[in-house]
């Protein structure tokens, strides 16, 4: 890009200062306002006199035309087009009596009328002519509104008016940002080094073709940007235009699809063709998913326009050569439902994957969001990586801001590490709800419930450490444990799948063991261990009797390019046989967790009565309460917490009586009461 003292040409400084200018351009006369104002003028002047703006009384008949000449002295009588017009002498005449008065008519009056007139009046029945602008104005103002309607509908927009006429209805709805207007390189992107790598070749390209043409080699024409939402996908292509600072035409893949069969088709073309004109240049396709499914794929064969539209970017992909100076880059999230036509070599045929970050990449996001926020001494960038394994570049740009807003609340100078705790659970599990009232028996319930998850979690091998245990409800849940992974996990092993199934039972299982029932409480936590062994027997091979296959149902949508139907790829004796090891895992994890729970029956009373009294306990804290330590911070004043009981009394959340353990459902008391608000899941058990 040029200096600030470089002389640019008229034309682009012309574009470049229009919007700083910080004044609005002279602009020449409103023809509309002129034209509107001439023709009502026009109108005025046509009438006689002003006549229907000067006639002082309406609604008058022949019939009084004949009464007044009985009656009263009639100076004059005028016949006009379609109206009759007298004017009566003031001499005799009622107060309230007209001086002139018009009477509309059909037809001309009858020659009774006419000799009436002729002998009462003077002068007669006067014939006047037709008014010749009324008579022009009233056959040429049809064809002058047409044409005025045609002009601003058509012409109008055809010469720039807009992009909305029906001219245009065909034409590209992609935003070209000029090279001045893009302010995204390399520098403002990280945690994608392996993608910036490949796409530096582009980058290179752009900025001198020569280099890579002298060989007899060329660049890919089509770079797919593939992975997780919130990656970087369009930051990266953003950055690739600011890099070789070349035009950048931006468009979504839903844009080319219109009601119309064609027009999608239509606009491939006019974007490639203004590309083209602009070269060299990047075409940048969001979400190609909407446009480039698999064609065939859906009830009926597919959809028609959407496979045009298809057909048409895959013609102008193919037809044109990286001479041409265009490179076309896509990015979706769902490469698997992709027409093949569109991922062959000659279109886009380099596929760039942007995964999730690794703690190195989460570092360098975090060091480029947080040049904008005000950040404390203590806070450590290291840490907040280490704490966020699995989040992607959006939810940790969502963390820092979250963060601001939380400290300016608190009214902090800086962002705390406190603030950016606070933050980072509420980006992952969502926001506390303040002020929750809830039955004291649920309350306990749901206590004893995430003790049961907590105690679990600790004496399990191989599992996911504890990162949190609550009872303030947060979402759909009414409490939850949390666990964060020290690392990045690429691989589970079969050990902590097993453990992970046993930490979902252990709410259920404290449910059981001190309440002696049950409750829905446990519905997400079965869902989840069911999954978790349905997979270790179908798709794992973790299961000695399965063997190591896989027995995975086809699970292709067919409105995402799948099949219509599929059947099963085993017999019904193998699906019953995989229905028993499945149970058989379950079983045995249900057996683990509640020997864990009874031999440490004493633990979970201890801290269930702690986690009533704080409401929310770390891991650490937890650990400390399991060594026979006591937690050195205070219980909080005023606790978020509001309970009451059966009879709508105010009740205290902090007893401590431990409830009655029962091996059966036989003389227990289990909380009955609904809850404050309907549609409230008991008690998720929530994993990161």
């Amino acid at each position: 890009m040029s200096s600030s003292d470089s002389n640019p040409s008229p034309k682009k400084d012309k574009k470049k200062n229009r919007p700083n200018s910080g004044k609005e351009p002279t602009r020449g006369p409103s023809w509309g306002i002129v034209f509107w104002i001439s023709l009502l003028l026009l109108v005025y002047l046509a009438l006689p006199e002003g006549g229907a703006f000067q006639s002082q009384e309406k609604g008058f008949t022949l019939k009084n035309l004949e009464e007044d000449l009985n009656r009263f002295n009639v100076q004059s009588v005028q016949l006009f087009e379609g109206k009759v017009q007298w004017d009566l002498a003031p001499d005799g005449l009622p107060e309230k009596e007209a001086t002139q008065k018009t009477a509309n008519i059909l037809m001309k009056p009858s020659d009774e009328l006419v000799s009436l007139i002729n002998a009462n009046v003077p002068s007669g029945l006067e014939h006047v002519p037709p008014n010749f602008f009324m008579t022009l104005l009233t056959g040429l103002l049809p064809w002058i509104l047409f044409f005025v309607i045609f002009y601003f509908l058509f012409f109008r927009q055809m010469r720039g008016g807009g992009g909305g006429g029906l001219f245009n209805f065909g034409k590209s709805k992609a935003r070209l940002v000029s090279p001045d207007m893009i302010n995204k390189t390399f520098k403002d992107v990280a945690g994608v080094d392996e993608a910036k790598e490949e796409l530096s070749e582009v980058v290179e390209f752009l900025k001198d073709p020569a280099k890579f043409t002298r060989l007899g080699g060329r660049l890919p024409r089509g770079v797919l940007l593939n992975g997780p939402p919130g990656t970087g996908k369009t930051l990266l292509a953003k950055a690739i235009a600011g890099e070789a600072g070349v035009p950048y035409y931006s468009i979504s893949g839903s844009d080319f699809v219109e009601m119309f069969v064609g027009v999608g088709a239509s606009r491939v073309r006019d974007l490639f063709q203004q590309a083209k004109e602009n070269s060299p240049s990047i075409i940048f396709l969001d979400e190609i998913d909407a446009v480039g499914r698999k064609r065939g794929s859906g009830l009926g064969g597919g959809h028609d326009e959407r496979e045009q539209t298809l057909n048409a970017i895959l013609v102008e992909m193919d037809g044109f050569g990286s001479d041409d100076g265009v490179i076309v880059v896509a990015s979706t999230n769902r490469v698997d439902v992709l027409d093949p036509a569109l991922l062959r070599p000659g279109r886009f045929d380099r596929h760039v994957s942007v995964g999730l970050p690794d703690i190195e990449g989460r570092k360098a996001i975090l060091k480029v969001h947080a040049r904008k926020i005000k950040m404390h001494d203590d806070v450590n960038v290291d840490i907040i990586a280490q704490g966020t394994p699995g989040f992607s570049g959006a939810e940790l740009e969502n963390v820092l801001n979250e963060a601001a807003l939380i400290a300016v609340s608190n009214e902090h100078d800086a962002v705390c590490p406190d603030d950016i705790e606070a933050a980072r659970d509420k980006v992952a599990f969502g926001k506390e709800k303040k002020s929750p009232v809830l039955y004291a028996e649920d309350l306990k319930l749901t206590a004893y419930h995430e003790c049961g998850h907590a105690i679990v979690s600790l004496k399990v091998p191989k599992s996911t450490p504890l990162h949190k245990l609550t009872i303030i409800p947060r979402g759909n849940a009414l409490g939850a444990a949390f666990y964060f992974p020290e690392r990045d996990e690429l691989n589970r092993s079969h050990r902590q799948l097993l453990s992970e199934i046993s930490i979902c039972y252990g709410g259920r299982i404290a449910e059981e063991i001190f309440f002696g029932d049950v409750t829905t409480g446990a519905y997400n936590d079965i869902q989840k261990a069911t999954s978790i062994a349905r997979k270790m027997v179908t798709e794992f091979g973790m299961n000695e009797k399965m063997g190591l296959l896989n027995y995975q149902a086809g699970e292709d949508r067919m409105f995402l390019g799948g099949e219509i139907s599929k059947s099963n790829p085993f017999s019904d004796d193998t699906a019953d046989r995989i229905d028993q090891e499945i149970l058989a895992i379950t079983q045995k994890c249900y057996e683990e967790a509640r020997s864990i729970i009874e031999e440490n029956r004493d633990l979970v009373v201890h801290i269930a009565e702690k986690l009533l009294v704080y409401e929310t306990l770390t891991g650490d804290e937890i650990r400390t309460l399991m060594d026979g330590r006591e937690i050195e911070r205070k219980p909080p004043i005023n606790p978020i917490i509001k309970t009451f009981d059966a009879n709508g009394k105010t009740s205290e959340a902090t007893s401590t009586e431990e409830p009655e353990a029962s091996d059966s459902q036989e003389g227990t008391e289990t909380p009955t009461e609904p809850l404050e608000e309907e549609g409230v899941k008991p008690s998720l058990d929530t994993q990161a």
